[in-house]
């Protein structure tokens, strides 16, 4: 996303309180941060209006024992930005960019059924024109992302500042956990608004607050739903985006999967199936610091046999979709 705003200390600070409780009332980010509650109220509203900031909800399909996938499509260039809205007006994706010049189209899909997967992959996709290459890689692992997130390694916030903030946890329960169709309405109202008040809660669901509060906090605390935000990573000084492939040895797979984990160019790093076994997604200043991580850092790493670097060219959706007028 482009964007004239920059980020200066505070709206980082915000973010990553946001990032770490995305439903903390701003009354408590602001003693956290030391600030007013007009000033939190006041910076959340501009990010908003000016630096693509979004609280959503997202459905932990991991946790949930649900499949998800990260889709490579391949094609030609006047038909690749077509594609790509196409997809990011779909319910089940929630992170599509245009690749590799415009002639490649990343998109991480989660099915909410068995049937959904099969009408993408089977129906819709290969019927579709102007596409050259279909590369389905199941998520088979995530070492980094989803409820873990980014700008925590940016460290703006204090470990102390980030306790204070963060949920205290709770023992989720074993094994899979499911959503309930009688949950479907919250959950909705939640994946359009991550802060949606618990009046406002009510309303969509026709549940009284009680009854609101006690399975929002059911959802939250067994980790089938997680509170997430979006932003322009441009006025962080971070410019360029790009997904890298990464082949690693059977063996040091789950040592290079969490040894990128802790490297702070990595937004994003799973284990997959397919002609690559690792995916990530890397953010840095400039091509210069990407080249310099690739070749250095990354390609320094035991195990790693070979790296394929797909720089981004735009951002289509990350978690929500809105067309580019």
């Amino acid at each position: 996303m482009e964007s004239s705003t920059v980020f200066d200390a505070l709206d980082i600070r915000l973010l990553q309180a946001l990032e770490t409780d995305g439903r903390a009332p701003f009354s408590r980010i602001a003693a956290v941060l030391g600030v007013s509650d007009q000033t939190v109220a006041r910076r959340f509203r501009r990010l908003t209006a000016e630096g693509g900031l979004r609280v959503v909800g997202v459905r932990n399909a991991e946790r949930m024992g649900k499949d998800h996938w990260m889709l490579r499509l391949r094609c030609a260039p006047d038909g690749a930005l077509t594609l790509a809205n196409a997809l990011a007006r779909r319910p089940d994706t929630f992170w599509v960019g245009l690749a590799s010049g415009g002639t490649e189209v990343v998109c991480m899909t989660r099915p909410r059924t068995p049937g959904d997967h099969d009408d993408l992959l089977l129906g819709k996709l290969p019927r579709t024109p102007h596409i050259v290459e279909i590369r389905a890689h199941q998520i088979l692992h995530t070492f980094f992302g989803g409820p873990r997130g980014w700008l925590g390694k940016l460290a703006p916030l204090s470990p102390e500042q980030v306790a204070a903030l963060t949920p205290k946890p709770s023992a989720p329960p074993p094994g899979p956990v499911r959503i309930t169709p009688e949950d479907e309405p919250l959950v909705a109202a939640l994946e359009a608004d991550g802060r949606a008040t618990y009046p406002e809660l009510q309303r969509a669901t026709g549940l009284s607050e009680s009854s609101v509060k006690r399975r929002l906090t059911a959802l939250l605390e067994s980790g089938a739903v997680f509170v997430d935000i979006e932003y322009a990573a441009e006025p962080l000084g971070y410019r360029c985006g790009a997904a890298l492939w990464i082949t690693a040895a059977p063996a040091a797979l789950n040592a290079v999967g969490q040894a990128l984990a802790g490297h702070g160019q990595i937004a994003y790093v799973a284990a997959t199936a397919g002609p690559s076994n690792l995916v990530a997604t890397a953010v840095t200043r400039d091509t210069a610091d990407l080249y310099a991580y690739v070749s250095g850092r990354l390609g320094h790493l035991d195990g790693v046999q070979h790296v394929e670097t797909a720089p981004f060219l735009r951002r289509v959706k990350q978690l929500t979709y809105r067309p580019r007028r």
